[in-house]
């Protein structure tokens, strides 16, 4: 045990600012959502209405989460929990996945496995460490909720809430580090799971039915598939509930137990999905340039990024029908929705937006992952041997570049082939499906921003370029969520690329905002492939 223990505090040296910038960004945003609701909520009847209106609208419901009251702290706990759990999840996923799969594809654990350890004492350890990383959340969200004036139980019930969240991802990204054959696709699947846990929560609250005073929403059986909804439970400032506490603990326990048996089991560098390592004796016609080694090095996980996007545009013909029918068999929901609902919205459309943005997140970070590909090739030596024939290193980024563009169209297009598919087929009403393909495509102007951007940041310093890349989208997707309730500057909101977005079909395109986009992108890919002219390689 003191061996497992030394290994995480070896782990807690080497992660001590990528885990405090993570928990201080993610207790930041609780303590600024709290006093951003209790300044410009600080009236009793105008919380009501912010809850009339999520109650009303199932896009508020599956983006946001469920009212629970119209305290200060219950509002604060429904307008942001689901993004700080998402966050905590990545969190404990990246860090995971970091310390176990991609270790070993690295060759560090054959290095610590020369040393009278057991073979499963290296993942102990990262177990050990997530769970600390995880309690020292739940401590900063907790006092975060506390320092803005909220009550103390409840701070503390938000913040053990979060902290349970991230411990099952914790041991979550261990058990998948163990199945799958590598660092990148367990960063995918355990990233995949995060987003997954958020749609079906969303899905779950979306069918939710709202109580007669439209300050509650009580969520639907499918939230229970989720750990984000479960945490959704504990009600913290309202009526506390820890049940749902222990079923995430126990949960986490006995995910972590899994991947530790399977750890036992296998060899150094196995996995339970083994890697096809045979390949043919001579490379095909779209393995002779550069672009089409690029492409092949992204098309397995552009794959599950469009089949996520796919299966996310599906919900909107699945659910459209029960989403109609709940909000017929209110009638004061109704007459609210059309009180707060410009131009009478249809409610399918509104329901089919939410989640159409939530694909242009998806997206973007297909695009983000895409050019990030480029600092693997980097460090782990493959773009030497590549450079060295006559390659040149703005050739060899633009190639990634064009994939990056091929797999943000891709997710696009799939969402909306998907959602205007299964509105049709369900017989839903709302847009034409003409209507809701183009809304899809709408994000692609914006999801292209972060590609550009993350290339930049590869050209400029190639070692930071991945935290660069997701904190510059994690950043956006703040502003553009919470930018008006924490009542920041205009012009700041708009530096998020996803305010420029077009929320069709509620909305009609912004062609100023997408030619804006547009330029941003060509701009800035043009100053990424003049900066790397200029630099050596990095390892």
């Amino acid at each position: 045990m003191g061996a497992v223990i030394r290994l995480a505090l070896q782990q807690g040296r080497q992660d001590r600012f990528a885990l405090a910038a993570w928990i201080a960004g993610i207790s930041g945003l609780g303590y600024a959502a709290a006093t951003a609701v209790a300044t410009q909520f600080g009236v009793e009847n105008e919380r009501a209405a912010l809850v009339g209106v999520a109650a009303a609208s199932p896009a508020f419901l599956f983006l946001r989460g469920l009212p629970d009251g119209i305290e200060v702290g219950a509002v604060t706990f429904f307008q942001g929990f689901s993004f700080t759990a998402v966050l905590a999840g990545l969190m404990s996923t990246f860090h995971v996945v970091r310390h176990t799969r991609a270790d070993e594809d690295l060759g560090r654990l054959e290095l610590l496995s020369s040393a009278p350890l057991s073979r499963s004492a290296p993942l102990v350890g990262t177990l050990l460490l997530g769970g600390c990383a995880n309690l020292v959340l739940a401590a900063a969200v907790a006092g975060s909720f506390i320092t803005s004036g909220l009550p103390v139980q409840g701070s503390v019930a938000a913040g053990a809430a979060a902290g349970a969240v991230g411990l099952v991802f914790t041991a979550a990204a261990a058990l998948t580090a163990q199945i799958v054959p590598s660092a990148r696709s367990a960063n995918g699947v355990a990233a995949a799971l995060v987003g997954a846990a958020y749609v079906v929560r969303g899905v779950g609250d979306a069918l939710g039915a709202a109580d007669a005073s439209l300050l509650r929403v009580t969520p639907s059986w499918p939230s229970l598939l989720s750990p984000i909804g479960w945490a959704q439970r504990v009600r913290p400032f309202t009526e506390t509930d820890i049940l749902p506490l222990v079923i995430l603990t126990a949960g986490a326990a006995a995910l972590g137990a899994g991947a530790v048996a399977l750890r036992r089991q296998r060899d150094l560098g196995a996995s339970l999905v083994r890697a096809d390592d045979a390949g043919a004796a001579r490379a095909g016609a779209g393995l002779l340039s550069v672009t089409g080694l690029a492409w092949r090095l992204q098309r397995g996980t552009l794959a599950g990024w469009c089949i996520t996007a796919a299966l996310l545009g599906s919900i909107a013909g699945a659910l459209g029908p029960l989403v109609r029918d709940a909000l017929a068999s209110n009638e004061s929901l109704q007459d609210l929705l059309a009180r707060l609902v410009r131009g009478n919205a249809d409610v399918v459309d509104l329901f089919t937006t939410a989640l159409l943005s939530v694909a242009g997140v998806i997206a973007s970070s297909a695009g983000v992952q895409a050019v990030l590909r480029l600092r693997a090739e980097e460090a782990e030596g493959r773009a030497e041997l590549l450079l060295a024939v006559p390659v040149s290193r703005p050739r060899w980024l633009l190639s990634s570049l064009i994939v990056a563009a091929a797999s943000v169209a891709g997710v696009t297009l799939c969402a909306g082939a998907a959602a205007a598919a299964g509105l049709v087929l369900a017989r839903t009403g709302g847009s034409s499906p003409g209507t809701v393909f183009a809304a899809a495509t709408a994000h692609t102007p914006a999801a292209l921003v972060f590609a550009a951007v993350a290339a930049l940041a590869f050209a400029l310093a190639p070692r930071w370029a991945a935290a660069a890349g997701w904190a510059v989208l994690a950043l956006a997707l703040v502003l553009g969520q919470f930018g008006e309730l924490l009542a920041l500057p205009p012009w700041l909101q708009d530096l998020s690329p996803f305010r420029h977005s077009s929320a069709m079909p509620i909305e009609p395109f912004n062609a100023p905002g997408a030619l804006l986009m547009s330029a941003v992108v060509l701009c800035t890919a043009a100053a990424a492939t003049w900066v790397i002219r200029e630099r050596d390689l990095v390892g």
